[in-house]
């Protein structure tokens, strides 16, 4: 179940977050922090299947996040589709993989904005948005 933007179950603890805006060829990724409240995107990921793990390790060893935000996609009327089963899918993996919390951030049309604000990695910038708008949402 996704947590809503406006009462996600953040334990205070959990203070620096890596984002991951999930694709099937790319994923993008940002990291950020709960103090600031900010997110600042650092590249995508191209790697597929068990590769994509390997290269998120890299991310997490580098980072050393409290936990992880990803985005799963959906309609626009908010209907789920083939990929947001995927991004659910993935987010158990990392889950079990890493150890780490997984937070579900609804990211439809986030990918859409990092392109319209002239974003030159989109992908990276939608994990960025992704990020600021769970980091926005604690009270």
């Amino acid at each position: 179940m996704l947590d809503t933007p406006e009462s996600p179950c953040v334990p205070s603890h959990l203070q620096t977050f890596l984002a991951l805006d999930f694709g099937l060829k790319r994923t993008g990724f940002a990291v950020g922090n709960r103090l600031l409240r900010t997110a600042q995107p650092q590249g995508t990921l191209t790697a597929s299947g068990d590769a994509r793990f390997v290269e998120v390790a890299k991310q997490l060893k580098v980072w050393q996040p409290d936990a992880l935000v990803l985005g799963v996609p959906f309609h626009p009327d908010g209907a789920a589709h083939e990929n947001t089963a995927r991004a659910q899918r993935f987010a158990r993996q990392l889950r079990g993989r890493f150890g780490l919390q997984v937070f579900e951030v609804d990211e439809r049309y986030t990918t859409t904005e990092a392109r319209s604000m002239g974003a030159k990695d989109a992908d990276a910038a939608a994990a960025c948005i992704i990020l600021e708008q769970f980091l926005r949402s604690f009270p």
